[in-house]
């Protein structure tokens, strides 16, 4: 599923984007940079979802939707969300960007986790190894 396997690094990007810890004068800066990146991470979720069902080399299983296109529009529009409520709702708005930053970083985790299990295996069976011929547990 090449389009739908985003980098990590592009989940951790808006999990640790820097200019969040900066002093800012008031919270229209804040709230206009987190609907930006809320609605920039949510286009770009579109833009996956477009490609992933659009290929032919590969089908997406529900984990793949899952973790590659539902979860991440998720947190980016609730980071849109709190862009455009900072002002009315401060102390909620924290929370909100909590929570996308915590769902970020574990889809971060698990599509690498799931990416290095894709390599690994990939090398297993081109090597010539199959389930049969694969060492024991005690067996390095």
């Amino acid at each position: 599923m090449h389009s739908a396997r985003r980098p990590s690094c592009i989940s951790a990007q808006y999990c640790l984007f820097p200019p969040f810890s900066v002093r800012w004068r008031g919270l229209l800066g804040v709230s206009i940079a987190l609907a930006v990146c809320g609605l920039a991470g949510v286009l770009y979720g579109l833009i996956v979802f477009k490609r992933a069902g659009r290929q032919s080399g590969y089908i997406p299983v529900f984990e793949d939707w899952l973790f590659h296109v539902v979860l991440p529009l998720i947190a980016y529009a609730l980071l849109a969300v709190a862009g455009f409520s900072l002002r009315s709702y401060p102390g909620s708005v924290l929370f909100m960007v909590a929570a996308s930053a915590l769902l970020l970083l574990f889809v971060g985790i698990h599509n690498a986790w799931d990416t290095v299990t894709f390599i690994a295996v990939g090398r297993w069976q081109a090597g010539g190894h199959s389930e049969e011929t694969k060492p024991a547990k005690g067996d390095h």
